[in-house]
């Protein structure tokens, strides 16, 4: 099911880390396809993920879970993306990344 969501150019994606879950039971083929690492996160150490899971907290308020991103036009997508890009982030000590 994962491999239909993966129409992104692989020059964008460069390492995907991944928990135990099944949506990712086809790893070897989108490590293929994306021509990626994968990595897995140890068991009950969510906190290996931290920095994408704050992302996708971020990216549902742009996009909620259950959208299929891959109907949604480039130009929305880089909209999106140009705001998230352009929040004071607080580990940056609500900086923002372009300072």
């Amino acid at each position: 099911m994962l491999l239909h969501c993966l129409p992104f150019p692989a020059q964008l994606v460069k390492t995907i880390t991944r928990d135990r879950g099944t949506e990712f039971a086809s790893w070897l083929q989108i490590e293929e396809r994306l021509h990626c690492e994968v990595y897995f996160a140890d068991p009950y150490c969510a906190w290996q993920k931290g920095a994408i899971e704050n992302l996708n907290g971020l990216l549902r308020e742009f996009y909620p879970q259950g959208r299929n991103l891959s109907c949604a036009a480039t130009a929305t997508l880089k909209r999106g993306l140009a705001l998230l890009n352009a929040r004071p982030r607080k580990v940056l000590n609500f900086h923002y990344a372009q300072d």
